[in-house]
């Protein structure tokens, strides 16, 4: 069983459909959603590997709604309710880029967690916004310690240039070189802010496998600092919204890998996931 730890927010996402103008109208779509990189990760592994999720929502209408929606999606979820629900206001420009604005409130004070949750696991994943605040940073800390007494692979996603500067590039090697993830995910400019784009020996030092995603550019993966595989991606269609794509390639390169594809083949599966979104507001799955 795949676990993913992390945050389940309400997404509201707006689509600007002309120049973006400061200080007074710009044209725009405005959509409401299920979101949260975690929650995301979860519902697209779920239609492939048994999938559990552990968050935090508020004691409100709000967290009810996300959970239900979540569970909808096929994920068993194990939640924490008490505070107020966060959300976070995505702002996409018409090339698909956007600008986020999170308040993850309830979701960043996760904490004693019961150890029975991770009951059955084989693989943890968590999206590196866990580390952002405490209590929650402890604790997943915490339960990747768990999660290797019980044999369960893990990987960590670096989620964020603006997170990874916020808390202190070096402060968050540190913590990826401790816990020692079996895979790191980031994106090209995540990368190159951790300084493992080429490969080399940070990323020998932060994980056993780094996947660098370069967008519509060929994935490249690391194993001990070393490029063992370059996975071309397959050209898609008009890009209206990156939101949620590097989650959804996370959940469809682990639910291949924990089915015992290689490299090359997580990725490819990983991209089929991250194409599925792209043309659709927000992180969620794609329902058509």
């Amino acid at each position: 069983m795949l676990v993913v730890v992390g945050d389940l927010l309400e997404d509201i996402v707006v689509w600007a459909t002309g120049p973006i103008r400061a200080a007074t109208d710009s044209a725009a779509q405005v959509f409401r959603s299920r979101g949260g990189s975690a929650a995301n990760v979860a519902a697209h592994a779920a239609a492939h590997v048994r999938t559990r999720f552990i968050g935090r929502v508020g004691d409100d209408g709000a967290g009810v709604a996300l959970a239900s929606a979540l569970a909808a999606s096929g994920v068993d979820v194990r939640g924490q309710r008490e505070g107020r629900t966060g959300a976070v206001v995505l702002l996409v420009a018409p090339d698909g880029e956007r600008t986020m604005f999170p308040d993850r409130a309830s979701a960043a004070e996760l904490h004693d967690v019961p150890a029975d949750w991770l009951d059955g696991i084989s693989w943890l994943h968590v999206p590196s916004y866990g580390f952002e605040h405490e209590p929650m940073r402890g604790e997943v800390h915490r339960l990747v310690d768990l999660a290797r007494e019980r044999g369960a692979r893990v990987s960590i996603d670096a989620s964020s240039t603006g997170l990874l500067e916020g808390l202190g590039v070096e402060l968050v090697i540190g913590w990826f070189a401790e816990l020692r993830p079996d895979v790191l995910f980031a994106n090209e400019t995540e990368a190159e802010l951790l300084g493992v784009a080429d490969g080399g020996p940070v990323a020998a030092s932060v994980a056993d496998r780094v996947v660098v995603k370069h967008g519509p550019a060929p994935t490249e993966v690391f194993d001990g600092g070393a490029r063992i595989a370059r996975v071309s991606v397959t050209p898609v269609g008009a890009v209206r919204d990156l939101t949620g794509a590097g989650d959804a390639f996370a959940a469809g390169y682990v639910a291949a890998a924990m089915a015992g594809a290689d490299a090359t083949a997580s990725c490819v599966a990983g991209h089929a996931l991250a194409a599925s979104v792209i043309a659709s507001p927000g992180g969620d799955v794609d329902r058509g």
